[in-house]
């Protein structure tokens, strides 16, 4: 059963060979990242656990049985007030086979049980299903209409 674990730094390798191996993947459904965020992923990496040491972000990734491959990432960042924006890409391989709906579903009961938010929202694409139908399954409420680079979008909120 795959894990969701903390992000921690032996999670580099793995992160960033996820990153490259669904990259075309994932710019079917959101902004690619660019080539900087990969030139650059040690230094990017590093900030992302600073960030998360701060209490600013928490940051997610679920490990399939192998424990070591990388399925998916799921972040709650800009912490504040109680709440955070939940965001998360799952990789290729692992899309429609209910992971994301699951480890979206624990990444509620954390953000609720251990780092004390009482509200998430979350935004996804209206041509990204998969997403929108993630969002439902867990409970978020759109909300109201925005425009995510490029493309139009549904923002939604979760009260925890």
């Amino acid at each position: 059963m795959p894990d969701l674990q903390r992000l921690n730094a032996g999670h580099a390798a793995a992160l960033l060979r996820f990153e490259r191996e669904n990259r075309a993947y994932f710019v079917r459904f959101i902004s690619d990242r660019g080539d900087a965020y990969f030139t650059d992923f040690a230094a990017r990496h590093a900030d992302l656990l600073a960030a998360q040491t701060a209490g600013l972000d928490h940051f997610h990734l679920l490990i399939d049985d192998d424990g070591e491959t990388v399925l998916g990432r799921f972040n709650l960042v800009d912490v504040a007030d109680g709440s955070a924006e939940l965001g998360f890409r799952v990789a290729e391989h692992a899309a429609g086979r209910g992971v994301a709906t699951d480890a979206v579903r624990q990444v509620c009961d954390l953000a609720r049980d251990s780092y004390g938010l009482r509200r998430l929202v979350a935004s996804a694409a209206l041509d990204n299903p998969g997403s929108l139908t993630v969002l439902r399954r867990n409970g978020f409420t759109p909300v109201g209409e925005v425009v995510l680079p490029g493309r139009p979008g549904l923002r939604h909120i979760r009260d925890l």
